[in-house]
């Protein structure tokens, strides 16, 4: 049946219309704020405006039942990767249900950013309170009393810092190192004092020039100090996966890769299936990293990224029957995957996103056919012998038009084809096709569709925030969204038949 948990789907058919001024079909609560949430940063996207979105999941967020709001919280976080959103949930459940919420806290403020974050979004006042609370200010204390010293020295940012977390929530320390470290990040502790845990002691000695021993810290706290060419090579030796697949341009100008081991060494770190999947990145990111990559980079990193590609996709289903994926390459599809936002837009576009998945079906499918669509069909062959991030450059080279996603469905109808599963990726914002006033375009030709292949699926993956879909909610539609692996579970789970997602999280 329709996957109704994770990031549902529409249930009524009432009719509305969507950002780009298309018809549509409005959500439900449970799925708009799971759909906002599992696709939402919170920055602006071509249709929509940030403040509104984020204030859209507030309201929804205090419509839904407690338990869903926290269980779509640890399901943002655990599977969807995403960061503000969750934390946003979280700052509504503190004030709708305390237990649930302390239940949910410590799996969805993993690091010292989401507990910045955390704490940023309350004192906002966004989710209806400024002041912490007894509840939240409680499990903030416990955190940074618990948390490892790593976490806390290399919680690195502003607005608010890791010292204002600590004057909010006055934790108490455990021990004496954890008192001193509880004073040197608020000040009142010298930096040379003999309580401070050591790696906070090494770094502060290799600041002052009293040491030449690279502390292991994230180097963003390195970045301002006079960083020798061999520095830097201590520093991508050690480099966590994420900070090396965003650092290679860097590592490049930095004469890291003239070091022939320590290069094989990158590479076989960024290819390594374990520390691709602890990492928890976007397989969209892969595809940005490759196309962003500087030729100074050496050609066996840049070929790590597309294994490390192949890698983070695995999980997409072998499907049985006759596959087809519609890929959305219109205009719109031009924006950032994560949104805009003045001096730091991700480099990953939607049509990046749309591409990879495209690409990572055929990879898995090679039978399956598929059909980029702006406000018409795009032409174009693609060979599931080629690497994935190949296909998926070529996906995102057309197109850039308006937008009718019902135009591959009407190819189909057109021919008489016969399938068993069919794929949208798109933001889901049709309007050129809005010819009808009770019936979206696309849902007619998907009525037309199924008349003829009565056992035939629709899985719609939508990779932008809103509370809209194109088809109605029926036992042979999927909903879905969002970037990151979860998306490939889910249609791995819709296409056998099994549910999955945000339901199944216990707290």
């Amino acid at each position: 049946m329709a996957n109704k948990a994770i990031f549902a789907s529409a249930r009524r058919a009432d009719t509305t219309v969507n950002d780009a001024g298309g018809l549509a079909y409005a959500m439900d609560a449970p799925a708009a704020l799971a759909q906002y949430v599992m696709t939402g940063t919170f920055n602006s996207t071509f249709y929509a405006d940030a403040k509104a979105d984020t204030g859209r999941v507030v309201g929804l967020g205090r419509q839904v039942a407690p338990e869903f709001l926290a269980k779509l919280a640890v399901f943002a976080r655990e599977a969807g990767y995403m960061k503000d959103a969750p934390a946003v949930l979280l700052a509504v459940l503190s004030t709708r249900a305390p237990e649930l919420f302390r239940l949910a806290f410590p799996r969805v403020i993993d690091n010292g950013k989401m507990l910045r974050t955390f704490v940023q979004i309350v004192r906002s006042g966004l989710a209806g309170r400024k002041s912490l609370g007894s509840a939240p200010k409680r499990m903030i204390a416990d955190f940074l009393a618990s948390a490892p010293d790593s976490l806390l020295i290399n919680a690195v940012g502003q607005d608010p810092s890791l010292a204002d977390v600590i004057r909010l929530a006055r934790p108490k320390a455990g021990d004496a190192s954890r008192e001193a470290a509880f004073g040197y990040f608020i000040g009142k502790v010298a930096a040379n004092d003999a309580r401070l845990p050591e790696a906070i002691r090494r770094l502060e000695a290799f600041r002052a020039g009293e040491s030449l021993d690279l502390p292991k810290v994230d180097f963003r706290l390195l970045d301002s100090l006079p960083l020798s060419a061999e520095n830097w090579k201590e520093i991508a030796r050690s480099a966590p996966w994420q900070a090396t697949r965003m650092n290679l341009n860097s590592f490049a100008r930095r004469g890291v890769f003239e070091d022939g081991a320590l290069t094989r060494k990158i590479a076989d770190r960024l290819r390594d299936p374990a520390l691709i999947a602890r990492s928890k990145v976007f397989p969209y990111q892969l595809l940005a990293a490759y196309l962003n990559i500087d030729p100074a980079v050496p050609a066996i990193v840049a070929e790590a990224l597309i294994d490390a590609a192949e890698t983070a996709t695995e999980n997409v289903p072998v499907i049985a029957g006759r596959v087809f994926v519609f890929p959305d390459v219109s205009g719109s599809m031009r924006s950032p995957a994560t949104g805009y936002r003045r001096g730091a837009s991700s480099k990953g576009r939607c049509v990046d996103v749309a591409a990879l998945v495209a690409a990572a079906i055929l990879r898995k499918n090679p039978q399956a056919e598929v059909i980029p669509f702006e406000g018409r069909v795009v032409p174009l062959r693609l060979s599931p012998r080629d690497s994935l991030l190949t296909n998926a450059e070529k996906l995102a080279a057309v197109g850039g038009g308006s937008t009718a996603c019902s135009a591959p469905l009407r190819l189909l109808n057109d021919r008489k084809a016969h399938g068993d599963l069919l794929v949208y990726v798109s933001d889901n914002e049709s309007w050129l096709d809005a010819g009808r006033k009770s019936q979206t375009e696309t849902d007619a030709q998907w009525t037309l569709f199924s008349k003829r292949n009565p056992e035939a699926k629709l899985a719609c993956i939508d990779i932008t925030p809103n509370a809209t879909t194109q088809v109605r909610a029926l036992p042979n539609v999927l909903n879905v969204g969002g970037f990151s692996d979860a998306v490939f579970d889910a249609l791995a789970a819709f296409a056998s038949g099994e549910l999955a997602g945000v339901n199944r999280v216990v707290l």
